[in-house]
């Protein structure tokens, strides 16, 4: 799968930029960090440290999942930004189109994540050896066999809202992993972190960035 990689090369679209922070818009298909191997190095992170040399790594999006990433313009801002996402205290919003009609209007997953190791990269629910994972999610509109939701994650597990979404039963469209037969009906998957609220490093005031769900 990583050998067919051929990410967009949309123009970088920088939401916000300081003295502190670096916001940017991630588009789908582009990898967060470099992956292994000279053909996997063209990532946002790269991207971004053309504009911003000083840029510094603070979290992570899939590669299929498109939205909002912040980076660190100073060593002191990527601890900051780090111990603010290790203790859970930045919310995370997404948007996501998934299989089938939701029946209740919302809710919230708790179920225990772990790498599959025979399928990795993939993802599974393991109440023995699991992590804790929760989600918070809400139905925003049903029709034609499939639902928007919108998804809090509480914590921030790999592949978990994608996991969380198959575990209740509602797959996230063109999900090439967790969803491999509706991959080919959508022009990408079905996923974008639309906002992010935290604290700013400087003084520690409250601020939010947002970039629309493009689907």
């Amino acid at each position: 799968m990583e050998t067919d990689y051929a990410p967009p090369q949309d123009p970088l679209e920088i939401l916000h930029e300081d003295h502190e922070v670096i916001v940017a818009v991630k588009p789908e298909g582009l990898l967060s960090v470099p992956g292994k191997g000279e053909h996997l190095a063209d990532c946002l992170l790269a991207r971004v440290q053309v504009a911003f040399p000083q840029a510094l790594l603070v979290h992570r999006l899939d590669r299929d999942t498109s939205g909002i990433m912040i980076f660190a313009a100073t060593p002191y801002a990527q601890r900051h930004l780090g111990l603010q996402f290790e203790k859970r205290q930045v919310k995370k919003t997404y948007i996501a189109r998934v299989a089938g009609e939701v029946a209740e209007p919302e809710g919230t997953i708790d179920l225990p994540l772990i790498v599959d190791w025979p399928n990795r990269p993939l993802q599974k629910v393991c109440h023995e050896t699991g992590k804790p994972a929760v989600t918070d999610w809400k139905r925003l509109k049903v029709g034609d066999g499939e639902s928007r939701m919108q998804l809090s994650p509480l914590t921030g597990r790999s592949h978990q809202l994608r996991v969380h979404m198959l575990a209740l039963g509602h797959p996230i469209l063109g999900d090439p992993l967790y969803a491999p037969d509706t991959a080919g009906q959508y022009p990408r998957m079905m996923l974008h972190a639309q906002e992010l609220r935290l604290r700013h490093p400087d003084g520690g005031r409250g601020i939010r960035f947002f970039a629309k769900a493009p689907f």
